[in-house]
């Protein structure tokens, strides 16, 4: 089998120790999520928003939750959790605030997919099934996301597809 060794992951093969660190590339992606969405939630602002910020308040929480599992699996792994967000964007407008954590919604979903079927392939399969139920909020933050944009929900099945 093909080692990997893309820092973004692929369906290729990959060690457990690569596993560790794709896990902690999507964990800080989670951290950012975090911060995107207790910020975004709080400055939105127009009554067209309202609705949506309430519902990025509770993605924030959901969020949290997976960063939690996230880390805990790190550490079954045998790895250390990452402490470090990957960078949040800000911006005056709403709907460019909505349509980042639209794109980084939509490269979580990819990134879960590939890591569900990397741990299958390790025979990590209870990590697997800890994904699966990560991809079902992490779509429907993504709908959530579109809906408020007024977009039809991104077809991720293709690398870096926009609405």
């Amino acid at each position: 089998m093909t080692q990997q060794s893309s820092p973004s992951g692929s369906d290729k093969a990959v060690t457990r120790e690569q596993l560790i660190a794709l896990l902690n590339d999507d964990l800080a992606r989670e951290y950012q999520a975090i911060i995107a969405y207790v910020v975004y939630s709080q400055v939105l602002k127009g009554p067209e928003y309202m609705a949506i910020a309430g519902e990025l308040e509770i993605h924030a929480g959901e969020e949290l939750a997976h960063a939690l599992t996230i880390a805990k699996q790190i550490d079954y792994l045998g790895g250390m959790p990452c402490v470090t967000p990957k960078p949040v964007k800000t911006s005056e407008k709403a709907k460019e605030m909505l349509r980042f954590d639209l794109d980084n919604e939509n490269e979580t979903i990819r990134n879960y997919r590939q890591r569900v079927r990397q741990c299958e392939t390790l025979g990590e399969y209870a990590l697997a099934e800890q994904l699966r139920s990560i991809l079902v909020q992490e779509q429907e933050h993504q709908i959530d996301l579109a809906t408020a944009l007024g977009v039809d929900v991104p077809d991720v099945t293709k690398p870096d597809e926009r609405a």
